[in-house]
Formats: structure tokens, C-alpha cells, sequence
């Protein structure tokens, strides 16, 4: 089976040696792309090689027979992250092949994220023949292992063995009880590697149709139930959700009638129990917390990690199925599976508790938003809060600052289709490709908000060969010349020492001089510099349709001191 609706294909069918030395590259390959759709696999992305070849072949005739969709990208680290955000966008597997040697060694930044993000990326790397290993052949290194403890599951198959049984028995493995994560499937070829007369391709394309996305069920152990659970009493509880923790936190927190301090990349951060720019009010209201629940994995504020380690308050991780970043007995809380677990846990919200988050979640809220009306040049936050507002589809935030400016303003009675961030190992590498795998997995129109060294750091993803499906994608850059987020950090406070300060600024500021604009240029992408809050809403305000990059440039300098003046602010109007 082809795992398509449409009449197999005599190049799907079971691989029969075509003489007595075991199946050819191209059969191989053929075998293993039927494989891939067989475990729902619909996209891969493959960088150019020669020993990838046969995989090439076999994912040109599939995509002409409508079994597979195929990109193709000339540098694989961003094939690998484009691969990545296909996964996430379409909520399954996709697949990533590259030729062998140092290509493989570009995966592992995606295949790292993949595995703490819980995402089943599958990695196809093409390799020398085992008589050529250890003879000093070109391009022909140690694969199997290059990923360390990463993958949940990975196969090394020899030429000329059908991969097939393989490749379906590593991916069955994302079903079994075991964390989701990466799979990397190391594939032997010898010449030739190109196909034969007597093996051809089909390259007719008879009832082509495109699979369907599949969209993953909630789970069971992720429904709340239908009726009011019974509570067994009050608490000062608060429920956190973190990258991930999805809507099922936003409705447990309104169920429990509970605050709610939602990331932005939870997709909770919604209803009247979320709370707005809720690390600034935990000085105030954290020492009265007596117990937190935790959806998915909150990684961005240090108030928040600190609660978290407070000895005097009781802790409770909802986990309904095992995951990759922790090591079990390594983190403070009581694990909890089930829900009715989790609700006997929390209790009910103690009188007055959420109206005293909710009151101090409007106030914080107004309080930003009069700082940022007065202010006289445009601020990250301000970006922040205009993009939030005007994403009606999928939101894609990058590391660093620009996803802590979303994190302090991000109005919790409006939330985009999904919200999506590389929080994972939270690096800034292949943000933009990320960006591209979700938009192309769905066809959704999609935003990403992004600072300048991350633009800059997978600048290469720009580039798009002819032909090559374009996706529906705008990038915010928000523009500040430099690494921001160490201003905020005590590196900052050490740079305002005269002794310190260029010191700082070199080796944590890295400023540059990068024409955004020219580098747009080269790339055939549309760019627009914006020099107001008023430009940058307009041009929000259009829809979004191909590729094209927002640059606002914002001072660097002042961002300490902006944060300094909000945190007070917001104090201040705690205690009136």
C-alpha cells in the first residue's frame, strides 16, 4: 500500500532484486519512500547529493504520482528546520534526506530541537557502502550515532537490503509509549545510483490527488470532563502553562476557576482566567501562591522559574505521556496523568484569589499600555503588541526578546489560529525555515516575529529554487543592531560599568551594520522598512500573501531602562 487514495503505482509495489546480489539503490529507495507513506509521511525535504540520489529518484516519482510532496533545499541545515516546521505545522511526521559526510552533521541542530520539542522529524541520510567505510573514500564518515541519545529510534540498513521492514518499524516506535521525537534512518547505497533500462522510473502521473492533511485527535487523557469535577477544597493555586500546554490549560484554569499564567506559545493564553503580563505581578502576588499546576514546559521568565523552585509551595506536572526534556526524578514536582488527579491536586480557587489576579492583570495591562502610547519612538513591545493583535492565522515568535515582549503584552482576548516557537533548546538557528515548514504544511497564511541576529542567522532560508512552492509568510524584524536580550540580563548592568561597557557591547551586543534591505533584494523577497507604530499597523493590516519582510528598526540602548520603567510602573499600580 502506497498510503494514498489513488491505484498503486508499479514503483510502490514490493521490490523484487533484479538479480541475485540484492535490491538496486533505486529499488532501495523506492521501498523506503513507500514506507514513509505508509507511516503517514506526506513531506520531505531533501538537499542535492550524489549518494542521495536513488532517494532523489524515488521522491520525483512519488511526487509525480501524488504519493509524496517534496522541497528541495540546497543547504540542510535549513532543509532540516524547514522539515521540523512541517512536522509541527501538520501535526505529523516529515522526513529530511541528505547525502553523506558532513551534510548529516548539518541535521543536528533540528534533530536536537526535535527531540526536546517532542516533534517526530525523520532523518534519511544517504551512505557509502560498508566495504568502502574505514578505506579512506570520499565523503564517507561514522553516521550511524551522529545524533548521540537523540532520535527515540534509529536503523542502520546495508545496501542492497529492502529498508522497508526498517523504516516502518522505527516509526512504529512513536506509538509505543515512548517519548515523540526524531528517528534517523542511515541508508547504504552503491553505484549505480541512477536508474537503468531494465529499472526505470514511472514518471506518468495517471489519477493524481493530494493526500489530505491529517490532523491528530485530542487525546482522551486530554479532554476535560464533562461535568463539573468534584473539588475537594481551596487553594491558593495558580496554573502556569508553558510551551505546548494547549487549550486544555486554559480550560482546566476556567473549570477550577483558577489564574491562569499562560506563555504565549502555550495556546492557552486565552479566556477571562488569563493573565496579562503576569511575571510582573508574581513580586506582588507570588508569596501568597500555596500551589501551581504546570502544563507543558514554561521556559521564558526567571519569576517564573523561581516559583517553581520554592520549596514552601506544592507543585503538581501534568503528564500524559512521557516526554524528552526532563530525566524522570530530576524536577521538583508530583507527576499527574489524569485529569481528575490533576483537579483533586488544584482544588478550587480560594474566595477572591482570581479576582485578585484578574484586578491586577487589568491593571498591569493598562499600565503598559499608557507607557507605550506616550512613548515618542517605537519599542519592541509596541511591535509586540501590534503583531499579536494582527495575527489572524498562524504566529511563528523567535527566541530572544521578541517572544519576552509577546510574553508581556499579548492581550489575552484575542488569540491567532496557532502560536508556535522553537522552545525546545530555544536557540535562534532556523527560525525562519521553522517559519516556512508551518506555513507550507497548511497552506495558512503565516506571521513570524523575529530580532535581527536571528533574521540574520538563517538568512539562508530566503532562498528558494525556481519552481519550489513559495509559502504565505511574513517576517517582522524587529531590528535593534545587535543582541538585545543581554541588556535586559545582568550582562547589561555590567555594561553601564565604563570599564565594562565596550567589552559588552563586542562580545554580547555583537553589533552590525547588515543591509536587511539589499540582503531582501538578493534574495527576490519584498521588504519594507517601517519607521512608525502607525506604518507598521497599516502594513499589517494587509493580508498576507507570499514572502516578505517588515523591518522596524528600534533603539538597543534604551531597552534596559524601558524595562526597568514598566516593571515600576506596573508595581506602582499594584499598591495604589
Amino acid at each position: 500500500m502506497t498510503g494514498s487514495s489513488h491505484r498503486p503505482e508499479p514503483a510502490a509495489s514490493s521490490p523484487e532484486p533484479i538479480d541475485g546480489s540484492g535490491l538496486s539503490s533505486l529499488q532501495a529507495a523506492r521501498s523506503a519512500v513507500a514506507a514513509l507513506a505508509a507511516a503517514g509521511v506526506h513531506d520531505v525535504v531533501i538537499a542535492p547529493g550524489s549518494r542521495s540520489a536513488p532517494l532523489a529518484y524515488a521522491l520525483a516519482e512519488a511526487q509525480l504520482q501524488g504519493r509524496m510532496h517534496v522541497h528541495v533545499r540546497i543547504d540542510e541545515r535549513v532543509a532540516g528546520f524547514t522539515a521540523l516546521g512541517l512536522a509541527r505545522g501538520g501535526r505529523r511526521p516529515a522526513a529530511v534526506v541528505t547525502t553523506s559526510g558532513t551534510a548529516v552533521g548539518e541535521l543536528v541542530p533540528a534533530v536536537m530541537e526535535a527531540h526536546h520539542a517532542g516533534v517526530p522529524l525523520v532523518v534519511l541520510s544517504a551512505d557509502r557502502p560498508a566495504e568502502l567505510h574505514g578505506t579512506g573514500a570520499n565523503q564517507t564518515t561514522v553516521q550511524p550515532g551522529i545524533f548521540a541519545g537523540f532520535p527515540v529510534a534509529a536503523q542502520d540498513v546495508e545496501a542492497g537490503t529492502d529498508p522497508a521492514g526498517a523504516i516502518s518499524a522505527a516509526l512504529a516506535r512513536l506509538g509505543t509509549g515512548i517519548p515523540v521525537g526524531p528517528v534517523h534512518i542511515n541508508l547504504q547505497f552503491r553505484d549505480p545510483l541512477t536508474p537503468r533500462d531494465t529499472d526505470p522510473l514511472f514518471l506518468n502521473a495517471p489519477d493524481v490527488r493530494e493526500t489530505l492533511p491529517v490532523v491528530a485527535p485530542v487525546p482522551a487523557e486530554d479532554r476535560v470532563p464533562a461535568t463539573d469535577p468534584p473539588v475537594p477544597g481551596t487553594h491558593r493555586t495558580v496554573v502556569v502553562a508553558g510551551d505546548g500546554a494547549g487549550e486544555l490549560a486554559a480550560v482546566f484554569a476556567l473549570r477550577a476557576g483558577l489564574p491562569l499564567l499562560a506563555e504565549p506559545s502555550s495556546n492557552a493564553r486565552f479566556g477571562p482566567n488569563a493573565v496579562s503580563a503576569y511575571r510582573l505581578l508574581l513580586a506582588e502576588l507570588g508569596p501568597e501562591i500555596e500551589r501551581v499546576v504546570v502544563f507543558g514546559r514554561p521556559t521564558l521568565s526567571r519569576p517564573v522559574a523561581a516559583l517553581l523552585a520554592r520549596t514552601d509551595v506544592e507543585k503538581a506536572l501534568y503528564l500524559p505521556r512521557p516526554v524528552n526534556w526532563f530525566t524522570p526524578g530530576r524536577r521538583p514536582e508530583t507527576i499527574i496523568n489524569d485529569i481528575p488527579g490533576l483537579f483533586e491536586f488544584a482544588g478550587a480557587g480560594a474566595p477572591g484569589w482570581l479576582e485578585a489576579w484578574q484586578t491586577a492583570s487589568e491593571a498591569a495591562r493598562n499600565t503598559i499600555t499608557n507607557m507605550l502610547e506616550g512613548q515618542a519612538e517605537l519599542t519592541g513591545l509596541q511591535v509586540a503588541d501590534l503583531v499579536w493583535d494582527a495575527a489572524d492565522a498562524n504566529l511563528v515568535l523567535g527566541s530572544s526578546n521578541v517572544i519576552r515582549d509577546m510574553d508581556l503584552v499579548a492581550a489575552p482576548d484575542w488569540h491567532p489560529l496557532d502560536v508556535y516557537a522553537n522552545r525546545g533548546l530555544a536557540g535562534i538557528d532556523g527560525t525562519i525555515s521553522t517559519a516556512t515548514g508551518i506555513a507550507l504544511a497548511g497552506g495558512i497564511p503565516t506571521r513570524l516575529l523575529v530580532g535581527d541576529l536571528t533574521f540574520l542567522h538563517d538568512a539562508g532560508a530566503l532562498l528558494l529554487g525556481t519552481g519550489e512552492d513559495e509559502p504565505d509568510l511574513q517576517i517582522v524584524v524587529l531590528n535593534d543592531g545587535g543582541g538585545g536580550i543581554f541588556s535586559v540580563l545582568e550582562h547589561g548592568a555590567l555594561g553601564e560599568d565604563p570599564k565594562y561597557t565596550a567589552l559588552v557591547e563586542r562580545f554580547f551586543g555583537t553589533p552590525h551594520r547588515a543591509d536587511l534591505a539589499a540582503l531582501c533584494a538578493g534574495y527576490g523577497v519584498r521588504h519594507q522598512l517601517l519607521q512608525s507604530a502607525a506604518e507598521l499597523e497599516a502594513a499589517l493590516a494587509a493580508p498576507v500573501a507570499g514572502r516578505s519582510v517588515l523591518e522596524v528598526r528600534v533603539a538597543r540602548d534604551m531597552l534596559r531602562n524601558l524595562h526597568a520603567r514598566v516593571q515600576d510602573a506596573v508595581t506602582a499600580s499594584l499598591r495604589r
